[in-house]
C-alpha cells in the first residue's frame, strides 16, 4: 500500500478477526491502525459506526480522530468512535443506566480526596494531604486490579506491595470510601473506575443491554495494549462477548505504569487466547537516527524476564546522526549548568527550544535545571506538573520557614551560615522530611522536594558563608519569581513518565545514578533484595527516555548531590556496557554488577546463597574477620541507630558489618563492592565506616 512499509501493509490488510500488532517506538503505529480502520471500512468489512477505537489519553484519542479525518473518516455520530476507555464507558453508561438501574441518578465523583479523607479519619489513618493522596492512589490501583476491599490485605501481601500504611488499615479506608460514596439514596456517586465497573456489569448481567451494544459495535481497536489494567480488560471482554473482531497494538517493552495496575500480560497472552491471531511486528523506526536506535536496542537488550522475550529489534530508517554522548559531572549543580549550556548551543545553531527536552526520573530534580536554564535566559516549560517553586508542598515549606524566621527565640547560630541547613531540616521534619524516604508515591515525591530545599540551602551557604535566614528567604522568593514558565515556546522539562508518547529533536536524560534510575525503593537495602520486576520496569523507563530522541541524545549523571560534596554516587547500573571507550565518562568505574555469579575470595569457587554473596566467600571457608574492627563497627552502629531513632539493622545488617570487618575496604569503591551498600548508605555512613577501618588498620600497623 502507498506510504506503508511491508510490515505496516501486512497489519493493515490482515483479515477480520484477532490481529496483534507489536509496534516498537517510532514505528508508525498510529498511521498503521488508522489505515487499517479505513481499509476495513473501504472493503465493506464493517460500517464506520460499528468501529470503536480506544486508547489511554485524550491527546492520543484526539490524534487518532485527526488521522481518521485526514483519511476521510470523520468522528461525528454514526462514524468511527475514537475515545479513551473512560470516555467510551461514560457515554455507554449514560445511555444504558435507566435500563439497568432505573430512576436512581448517578453523579461523577471527579475528586475523591474529601471522601477518602473522611474514610481515613474513620479508620484511624493519617489524614495529611500526602497520606490521603497515597490512599486514594492505592484505592485506584485496587479497583483497576479488580481487588475488592476484603481481598486487599491478602493481595498486597502476596504481591509484596509497597503500601502507604498497614495493609489492613488501607483495606478499612477502601471499605469506608465505598460506603461513603453510596450513602445518598437519591444519587449514586461513581468515580472513574466505577464507570468501567458498571459498564462491564451492565453488559455482563443484562442480555438486552449486551445485545443492543453488540449490534451497534462490531469491530474494536485498542492502542497501547501493554498498558491495559485487569478492569479495562474486563470491559473489553464485555464489549466483545464471544466475538474476536479485535485489533490490539502495543509494545511490552514500553510497560512503565504497573504501579497503576497496568499489566502487559494481556498483550503477552494474546496469541494464547486467540491461537489463530495474525501477529505483525513493526520494527522499522522512522523517528530516531540509527545511532539513537542502536543505543535503545542495547538498553532493552539487557532486559530480563518474560517481557524481554518479546523485545523488538528496532531498525533505524533515518539518515545517520551524531552518536549519543555520556557525561559525568562532579555534582548536580554542575550537571544542570552543563546541560543548560549545551541546550543554549543547540538553540544558537538552529534547534527550536520546543524541540528540546530535559527528562528526569524524579520531579524534584527539576529545580536545578530550572535554575540553570533561567541563569542563561533559556525559556522552558514544565510538563505534567508545576515548576518547582510553584508546587504546593514547596510553597508550604517556605511558608513554614518564614514563620520560623519571625520567632524571637531562635538561637543565633541557627539564623545564619552552617546553622541554616540544620534549621531547615528541623522546620521541614513535621512536614514530611524524615531521615529516610517514606512509603507511598506522594509522600516520597514530597520528601524529595523537601530534601531538595535543604540541598539548595546547603549550596547557598557554600556560596555565601555568612548568609542569614532573611537572605535565604529572599533568595527563595527571587528564584520563584524568576521561574514562571514563559508563554513563548520553550525547552520542555518533564519526568520520564510524563514524556511517554512524546518526541523531540534533542533529549537530555539526566540524573542517571543508582538510587534514582533505578529508583532506590526498587533496589532494596542490606535487609532486602532488589525487586527484580521493579528494576526491570526502571530499565524500560530508560528505554522509553532514549526512544524520545530523534537526533541528539545526551545521558548524564552526577557523583555528588551538592557542590563540593562527597562523590559517593555511582552511575546507573543500566549504563554498564553502554558508555563507549572513547567517551570521557568511560574512564569512571562502572557500578559493580555481577553478570555472573560472584566467586569466593578464599577458594575461588562460585558462591551460593545470600550470606555467602554478602561476605564474598563460601560460608564454610575460613573467616579472616578483624574482631576489634567488628566490635568498633557494632558500637558505632548502636550509637548511630539511637541517634537516628531507627533499629540497628536499618543502619547495617550483621552480615554487612561482618563483611566490612573481613574485607576492610579502604575507599568508596571497596565499600560499595559489598552487597547491600548502595549510593544512599555510602553517602550517609561511608565516611564514618571508612574512618573506623582506617583507624583500625593504622593501629595494627
Amino acid at each position: 500500500m502507498v506510504g506503508l512499509d511491508p510490515e505496516q501493509s501486512a497489519a493493515v490488510l490482515a483479515p477480520r478477526g484477532p490481529v496483534c500488532v507489536l509496534a516498537g517506538a517510532g514505528t508508525g503505529k498510529t498511521r498503521t491502525i488508522t489505515r487499517r480502520i479505513a481499509h476495513l471500512i473501504a472493503d465493506g468489512h464493517v460500517k464506520p459506526g460499528q468501529v470503536l477505537a480506544v486508547t489511554f489519553t485524550a491527546r492520543a484519542a484526539g490524534e487518532m480522530r485527526e488521522r481518521l479525518r485526514s483519511l476521510g473518516i470523520h468522528g461525528s455520530e454514526g462514524q468511527v468512535q475514537a475515545r479513551t476507555f473512560h470516555a467510551a464507558s461514560m457515554r455507554q453508561l449514560k445511555y444504558f443506566w435507566p435500563q439497568v438501574v432505573g430512576n436512581t441518578d448517578w453523579r461523577l465523583l471527579d475528586r475523591k480526596f474529601g471522601i477518602v479523607g473522611q474514610a481515613a479519619s474513620a479508620a484511624g489513618a493519617s489524614t495529611s494531604t500526602d497520606s490521603v493522596r497515597d490512599l486514594a492512589g492505592e484505592i485506584e490501583w485496587a479497583k483497576a486490579s479488580l481487588v475488592a476491599p476484603e481481598d486487599y490485605a491478602a493481595t498486597a501481601a502476596r504481591l509484596h506491595r509497597d503500601t502507604p500504611t498497614d495493609a489492613d488499615r488501607v483495606a478499612a479506608v477502601y471499605e469506608g470510601y465505598e460506603q461513603l460514596k453510596n450513602r445518598d439514596p437519591d444519587a449514586v456517586l461513581l468515580d472513574f473506575d466505577d464507570l468501567l465497573l458498571h459498564t462491564a456489569a451492565a453488559l455482563e448481567n443484562s442480555p438486552a443491554v449486551a445485545q443492543e451494544f453488540r449490534e451497534r459495535y462490531r469491530c474494536f481497536v485498542v492502542d497501547e495494549y501493554q498498558d491495559v489494567t485487569p478492569l479495562q480488560q474486563r470491559v473489553l471482554d464485555a464489549w466483545l462477548g464471544d466475538r474476536d473482531d479485535l485489533t490490539v497494538v502495543g509494545d511490552a517493552n514500553q510497560t512503565i505504569y504497573s504501579f497503576t495496575g497496568a499489566s502487559p500480560r494481556f498483550l503477552l497472552d494474546f496469541s494464547r487466547r486467540f491461537p489463530d491471531a495474525t501477529v505483525v511486528r513493526l520494527e522499522r523506526d522512522y523517528r530516531s537516527t540509527p545511532q539513537v536506535v542502536g543505543l535503545a536496542n542495547k538498553v532493552i537488550g539487557a532486559a530480563k524476564g518474560r517481557i524481554a522475550g518479546t523485545r523488538l529489534q528496532l531498525i533505524g530508517q533515518r539518515p545517520a546522526g551524531p552518536e549519543p554522548t555520556f557525561v559525568e559531572y562532579d555534582d548536580e549543580v554542575s550537571e544542570a549548568a552543563g546541560v543548560a549550556r549545551t541546550v543554549q548551543r543547540l538553540i544558537r545553531t538552529g534547534t527550536r527550544p520546543s524541540e528540546i527536552a530535559v527528562l528526569y526520573r524524579i520531579n524534584a530534580h527539576s529545580e536545578a535545571h530550572e535554575k540553570a536554564l533561567t541563569d542563561l535566559a533559556v525559556p522552558y516549560q514544565v510538563r505534567g506538573g508545576e515548576s518547582f517553586f510553584q508546587r504546593q508542598d514547596v510553597r508550604s515549606a517556605i511558608a513554614a520557614v518564614r514563620t520560623s524566621a519571625a520567632r524571637d527565640d531562635l538561637p543565633d547560630d541557627a539564623r545564619s551560615g552552617a546553622g541554616l541547613p540544620r534549621l531547615m531540616e528541623a522546620v521541614l521534619a513535621p512536614l514530611g522530611l524524615g531521615a529516610t524516604e517514606p512509603n507511598g508515591a506522594q509522600a516520597r515525591e514530597k520528601w524529595a522536594a523537601l530534601r531538595a530545599l535543604v540541598t539548595l540551602t546547603e549550596d547557598l551557604v557554600v556560596q555565601v558563608p555568612d548568609l542569614d535566614l532573611d537572605g535565604l528567604l529572599r533568595e527563595f522568593a527571587a528564584r520563584a519569581e524568576a521561574r514562571h514558565p514563559p508563554v513563548v515556546e520553550g525547552v520542555t522539562l518533564a519526568s520520564l513518565h510524563a514524556a511517554k508518547g512524546l518526541e523531540w529533536d534533542a533529549v537530555f536524560l539526566v540524573g542517571l545514578t543508582d538510587g534514582t534510575l533505578p529508583i532506590s525503593h526498587a533496589l532494596g537495602d542490606s535487609n532486602s533484595a532488589p525487586d527484580e520486576a521493579a528494576v526491570e520496569e526502571e530499565r524500560r523507563l530508560l528505554y522509553v527516555g532514549v526512544t524520545r530522541a530523534r537526533e541528539h541524545l545526551e545521558l548524564s549523571w552526577a557523583l555528588a548531590r551538592n557542590e563540593g560534596g562527597r562523590k559517593s554516587r555511582r552511575r546507573s547500573r543500566f549504563l554498564v556496557d553502554l558508555v563507549p571507550d572513547s567517551s570521557p565518562a568511560s574512564r569512571i568505574a562502572a557500578p559493580t554488577v555481577n553478570k555472573k555469579r560472584p566467586v569466593c575470595r578464599v577458594c575461588g569457587k562460585q558462591v551460593i546463597g545470600t550470606v555467602a554473596t554478602m561476605l564474598g566467600r563460601c560460608e564454610n571457608c575460613p573467616s579472616d574477620v578483624d574482631i576489634p574492627l567488628l566490635e568498633s563497627l557494632r558500637t558505632w552502629r548502636s550509637e548511630t541507630s539511637k541517634a537516628l531513632k531507627v533499629p540497628a539493622y536499618v543502619v547495617f545488617s550483621d552480615n554487612t558489618l561482618t563483611a566490612i570487618a573481613e574485607q576492610r575496604p579502604r575507599d568508596d569503591r571497596g565499600l560499595v563492592a559489598i552487597p547491600g551498600i548502595g549510593a544512599k548508605k555510602l553517602e550517609r555512613f561511608g565516611a564514618d565506616v571508612l574512618a573506623l577501618v582506617d583507624a583500625r588498620l593504622t593501629a595494627s600497623d
